[in-house]
């Protein structure tokens, strides 16, 4: 009988830039370049989870739809400007805090995926 080894988990870190625009959240995923809208940012972020982890498995999964372009697939990032208003505002996030609860019509946060380390053979192939 094979032993199991214990697999240490890494998580992923995602930057996640969102902005309300007539009562629409828009999020975006900076490393993958994917985004979710809603009429709430709970609904958005929930929106934004089920995306990105639906685009991993389909990049990373033995029988995913999108693992022959894995490679490009998970190399994908936002355009530069989002990469910047997400910097300005984790600053401005960061040096003001919220005061007084008053609500920002833009979010700039990250978001923890634990990841299973993948077996050496496995990534070969991907990438």
């Amino acid at each position: 009988m094979k032993s199991l080894k214990a697999t240490k988990t890494v998580p992923l870190f995602l930057r996640v830039y969102g902005e309300l625009t007539a009562d629409v959240w828009s999020l975006i995923c900076l490393e993958f370049n994917v985004a979710a809208q809603a009429e709430t940012l709970i609904e958005a972020r929930y929106k934004l989870r089920l995306i990105v982890t639906s685009y991993l498995l389909d990049a990373l999964a033995e029988d995913g739809l999108d693992r022959t372009h894995a490679s490009t697939l998970l190399r994908r990032k936002a355009p530069s400007t989002f990469w910047v208003k997400y910097y300005v505002y984790s600053v401005k996030g960061w040096l003001f805090g919220s005061i007084g609860g008053c609500k920002s019509d833009h979010i700039a946060e990250f978001e923890m995926i634990p990841m299973v380390p993948a077996d050496v053979s496995v990534a070969k192939r991907i990438c």
